[in-house]
């Protein structure tokens, strides 16, 4: 009788008694399958993938039963689950820049985590680690052996990270949102080959993501996690067709998605309205060292128009955020011209240009990075305000008492700090503090990639509101062109420093022109396994 890999039993872990992070979670895993973990933070994702390789936080206290392959993980010592990690059960982290040691060449990381499993010479030990990195699919495995982590793109380096997990042949890869940090082309072609890997050695994947459009391609069942507890759990196709809980229908509400269609193209805004224009803008870096020049902006002709959103998108390093930096004064033009308000920003003094900057704004990537930890939030909302001497202490607190309101905020949370507040709400006290000064170009640089799907549907819609109601321009970046295509009016899409197209969001997306632009619409997770990849889903495999 077919018996599963993986045999998780009303798992318990709590820190305190009377509030357990995970209560309750049943389920199985067989092999060959792809299972999705997926729900909010704090739903206790991570922590039930934690529990399932045996490295809880010391003052957790797990309860129930975890048998992998029939070997028990709850309550086993320490030196027998060292045997199991690496041989049995493997995890590929999120971010591969913290993963990877960036002090030791890739070929002797993956020699220490082969040699940790089984006792080979070192020249076996290094063929095998560059055979993991072909079967991995590094292009030149025998030379890029020998590479520094930050010798690697962002793919490679992930890629680096599947061949440690793999090195000691493991049963069951536990992948932790293993394409978060991606571009979508290559978050594309990191899981494309972990489906094949999977196919290749009959592994199981316990993979947890908060994006229902990876699921949909790639999962043969979903559990849904809210609170600690499972919600619903089902096959993919029953799961996206026909979901029972309310939780699991928001969330898939709440996943932005490309259009489909005829778009509708809107009227551009007269010359005489644009606040922000770039006239063959260029950047260049110089030669440093070993690093050749590097052209981050090259020859961009770009405008933004009153009460327009315009989205900048593409790969990491198409120049989308230095474009933002140059917009606000923050890095120089080596050619060309960046106009704001009808003033030439390189040509200004510096007390002017501290006063245009009065009519620019930046909301962030991350709001726990973006916020001082030490100022509670009035001071937080305020300190623009306070830096160019707007009005008197009264007039202050009652501007920011209204931008809480308009963020949709209680003033109650005036005197928290930003750690007492979810990150949904720094998020929107981010928004609040870049709409202080009521400025006239807001930069959003990535704002919601930090979030989860429904909390970023609420900033997304709270930011389209704000922005038709107060008519500012918005330069909005980000690589997630669903993203970009539910809040721009019109996009720019970027590679290598220069835009290969632009025009209206829904025109781009629908019938893109140019073969980048192509490629990256192509590469975007529909959440829909009806447009998954023709894979047919893995039948559980007797033991």
């Amino acid at each position: 009788m077919p018996t599963a890999l993986l045999d998780v039993r009303n798992l318990r872990i709590a820190f305190d008694p009377a509030a357990p992070a995970v209560d309750g979670v049943s389920f199985e895993i067989d092999r060959g399958e792809v299972v999705a973990l997926v729900g909010e933070s704090g739903s206790g994702k991570s922590l039930t993938a934690r529990a399932i390789i045996g490295l809880l936080p010391t003052a957790a206290r797990p309860t129930g039963s975890v048998t992998l392959g029939g070997a028990e993980i709850i309550g086993t010592a320490e030196p027998e689950l060292n045997r199991l990690r690496g041989t049995r059960i493997a995890l590929i982290q999120q971010e591969p820049q913290t993963a990877l040691n960036p002090v030791r060449r890739v070929g002797w990381q993956l020699r220490e985590a082969i040699r940790s499993h089984r006792t080979v010479s070192a020249a076996t030990a290094r063929a095998l680690a560059i055979e993991l990195l072909d079967q991995v699919e590094i292009p030149d495995p025998a030379r890029r052996v020998n590479y520094f982590p930050h010798q690697l793109s962002g793919g490679q380096k992930q890629r680096v990270a599947i061949a440690l997990a793999l090195a000691g042949d493991p049963d069951l890869l536990i992948a932790d949102e293993p394409t978060t940090a991606l571009d979508v082309t290559v978050q594309a072609e990191v899981l494309a080959l972990l489906d094949r890997i999977r196919d290749r050695r009959g592994m199981a994947v316990l993979l947890i993501t908060h994006n229902m459009g990876i699921v949909a391609r790639h999962a043969d069942r979903v559990l849904v996690m809210r609170a600690g507890a499972v919600v619903e759990t089902g096959t993919t196709h029953s799961l996206f067709d026909t979901p029972t809980h309310p939780y699991t229908r928001s969330l898939l509400a709440a996943v932005p998605r490309l259009p489909t269609g005829t778009p509708v193209t809107p009227p551009a805004g007269p010359d005489d309205d644009i606040v922000l224009e770039f006239t063959d803008a260029v950047v260049t870096y110089p030669a440093r060292r070993t690093d050749p020049e590097f052209r981050a902006v090259d020859s961009v002709n770009l405008a933004v128009h009153r009460g327009e959103v315009l989205g900048l998108v593409g790969e990491s390093g198409s120049g989308k955020t230095t474009l933002g930096q140059v917009a606000a004064g923050l890095v120089p033009l080596t050619a060309g011209r960046v106009r704001f308000g009808g003033h030439d920003l390189a040509a200004v003094s510096r007390r002017e240009l501290r006063r245009i900057r009065r009519g620019l704004a930046f909301v962030q990537q991350d709001p726990a990075t973006a916020l001082d930890p030490r100022l509670r939030i009035a001071a937080t909302i305020r300190e623009p305000l306070d830096v160019h001497g707007e009005g008197t202490p009264a007039e202050r607190r009652r501007r920011v008492l209204e931008l809480l309101d308009a963020v949709r905020l209680p003033a109650t949370l005036a005197d928290r700090l930003p750690h007492e507040l979810s990150g949904g709400q720094r998020q929107r006290v981010a928004l609040a503090r870049a709409l202080a000064l009521a400025p006239r170009l807001l930069i959003a640089d990535e704002p919601t990639s930090a979030l989860d799907v429904s909390v970023q549907a609420e900033i997304l819609d709270l930011l389209t509101e704000i922005q038709r109601e107060l008519g500012f321009a918005c330069l909005f970046i980000s690589h997630d062109l669903a993203v970009v295509h539910r809040v721009a009016d019109r996009v720019a899409v970027l590679r290598a420093g220069s835009v290969v197209e632009t025009g209206p969001v829904g025109t781009v997306f629908t019938a893109p022109r140019d073969p980048y632009t192509r490629a990256l619409v192509a590469a975007v997770p529909v959440p829909d396994p009806v447009h998954r990849p023709d894979r047919a889903p893995r039948q559980p495999v007797a033991v």
